[in-house]
């Protein structure tokens, strides 16, 4: 199936990604936790597909992503690569997983991709777990990193604003950009960095930045799949654009079929055996 502007159909790489850069080709990326969805991204010819430890909060309902284990993750990755024919696959590596030691990471990110079948890892942080990324990229497994807001370090920070506003922590930032792209990453995530700073980054390293709250002068974009249809309510950050409101959709549709079955039009002779 070619999707929407799509005209080269072969598989997705991490390789393409720094193509695409080399190119100035914008990257686009969305989440997606199950078989359907991801059917339905994938043949729209996204670019790369993320399985976030968001799940923790669209699919289960919790205030963070911090409870959502490894077996959870492979199940919802297992469910999204069985959809997906054509684009990049990466799989969050959840919180706990990758933080206890650099042994402990590796083993955790080798079962992850044997069990889910996805094609990278993504790990939030820089300098604090560049071994663990590294020992990972040397067992063979492509690492997308994650910089600015790290949502598994929501307790330490407390607050999920914008990071590196102050020249301490950009400083911080840009040399963790630096560090992870020298380490051999094929992408990084700039999650809400003022865009100036996004923009800095993605001129200094060689790999791909995929932007979520960095304005535009990222590499590529990447949003919550439930949160761009406009499926969830009451998450409002000024970087989300809708564009559907599927919550209303959903809600009308349900309603009429209440009512049809109240009514007893549904099902009628043409529906029925």
């Amino acid at each position: 199936m070619t999707g929407y502007l799509v005209n080269d159909t072969r598989k997705v790489t991490t390789h393409r990604f720094i193509e695409m850069k080399q190119r100035g080709e914008k990257i686009s990326m969305l989440t997606s936790y199950d078989f359907t969805t991801a059917s339905i991204v994938d043949g729209a010819g996204i670019d790369g597909i993320l399985i976030g430890d968001s799940a923790s909060n669209v699919m289960a309902g919790n205030g963070t992503t911090l409870p959502i284990t490894i077996d959870q993750m492979i199940y919802h990755a297992k469910s999204v690569v069985r959809g997906v024919s054509r684009a990049l696959v990466v799989c969050d590596m959840p919180f706990g997983s990758y933080q206890v030691d650099r042994k402990e990471g590796i083993k955790n990110a080798i079962r992850i991709m044997k069990e889910s079948g996805c094609d990278a890892l993504k790990l939030e942080g820089g300098a604090e777990i560049i071994d663990t990324i590294k020992g990972i990229l040397d067992a063979g497994i492509p690492v997308m990193g994650h910089l600015g807001l790290t949502p598994q370090s929501i307790n330490k920070f407390g607050t999920y604003a914008v990071r590196a506003k102050d020249d301490a922590e950009a400083n911080k930032l840009l040399s963790d950009a630096k560090l992870l792209s020298e380490a051999g990453c094929f992408a990084l995530v700039l999650e809400k960095v003022p865009s100036v700073l996004a923009t800095e980054v993605s001129k200094e390293i060689h790999i791909p930045t995929i932007g979520i709250g960095a304005g535009n002068g990222t590499d590529g974009q990447i949003l919550v799949v439930d949160d761009m249809l406009g499926k969830t309510k009451g998450f409002n950050p000024r970087f989300l654009r809708r564009y559907a409101d599927l919550n209303s959709i959903m809600t009308d549709a349900i309603g009429q079929y209440i009512t049809d079955v109240k009514d007893c039009s549904f099902p009628n002779e043409n529906e029925s055996y």
